[in-house]
């Protein structure tokens, strides 16, 4: 049995994460409280229930209840039932917009202002968010993103012992994305945004690619890169670490740092790695949105 704990900030796509694990062949509970836990997992185990993949969500609508999953999570732990912790978050900024354009009420806000009852939801999902699994910043992502992610966290079956490696391309002048594991500068790369036929490209584009890749430097880069990483990741495995989140930088995160992990997701994807993509920063100009 494959069994799946969806939690998060309040705001940052919980129920479309449970709707495309129930489109997965998951059995989704809303709101289930944590005490309950145990016994709805007994019964899923021990009785004559046919469901072989579970997800419950569980948040901050649960009011003081919620302080009652972590140890209900050690109890499970106890008893030998093994889970996973799916974690929901996106940027303050993020989160204030789509409560303004959905007109909710955060459940922490009420009778306050909306970015106090998300400061005080973080302060009091700090512990859970430490012990997840699985942390997918929602900020940036389409529906479909979205949907893409989950797939490759809890479809593929027969591929379930592989730790899955997120590469996040980003501009150092945006800011470093918090959730990264391993960061790397590739600003020693010469920049492709001061060539004028370039300038208004992406390092999606062919053109970009080859700037870049016509480099020495570059190439031998990504073979170090390749390398340290095939070393690194059966050892995260190794130490229970499900996902791995590596970040390419260069200044703008739209030519070099794209490019350069487009051509290390082709590489580990030839190699049968479990490994999802994001360029952060590539539209960031809507001049260059195309």
């Amino acid at each position: 049995m494959r069994f799946v704990i969806i939690t998060g900030i309040s705001g940052a796509g919980k129920s479309l994460a449970m709707k495309h694990m129930e489109d997965m062949g998951f059995f989704c509970v809303d709101n289930l409280p944590p005490a309950l836990m145990s016994k709805f997992i007994e019964i899923c185990v021990r009785g004559e229930s046919q469901f072989s993949k579970i997800a419950l969500v569980m948040d901050i609508r649960g009011g003081s209840m919620l302080d009652d999953l972590l140890p209900c999570l050690k109890v499970l732990k106890k008893e030998g039932i093994h889970y996973e912790i799916l974690f929901l978050d996106a940027s303050d900024d993020t989160l204030i917009k789509r409560y303004k354009e959905t007109r909710r009420i955060h459940p922490l806000s009420a009778n306050g202002m909306l970015i106090e009852g998300i400061q005080e939801e973080r302060r009091r999902l700090c512990s859970i968010r430490n012990k997840a699994d699985n942390i997918i910043d929602t900020s940036n992502l389409s529906s479909k993103t979205l949907k893409n992610k989950i797939n490759a966290m809890f479809v593929n079956e027969g591929e379930e012992d592989r730790i899955i490696t997120n590469i996040v391309s980003f501009g150092f002048k945006y800011g470093v994305p918090a959730e990264c594991d391993l960061v790397f500068d590739v600003r020693f790369i010469p920049n492709p945004y001061y060539i004028d036929e370039l300038k208004n490209l992406s390092g999606k584009d062919e053109k970009v690619q080859e700037f870049v890749f016509n480099i020495n430097t570059t190439r031998i880069f990504v073979e170090k890169i390749v390398d340290m990483l095939e070393f690194l990741l059966p050892n995260y495995k190794k130490e229970g670490k499900l996902q791995v989140i590596i970040g390419i930088g260069c200044t703008g995160g739209r030519h070099r740092s794209v490019a350069i992990s487009e051509k290390i997701y082709d590489i580990l994807k030839s190699k049968k790695e479990r490994v999802l993509i994001d360029h952060r920063d590539i539209y960031k100009d809507n001049r260059y949105r195309g």
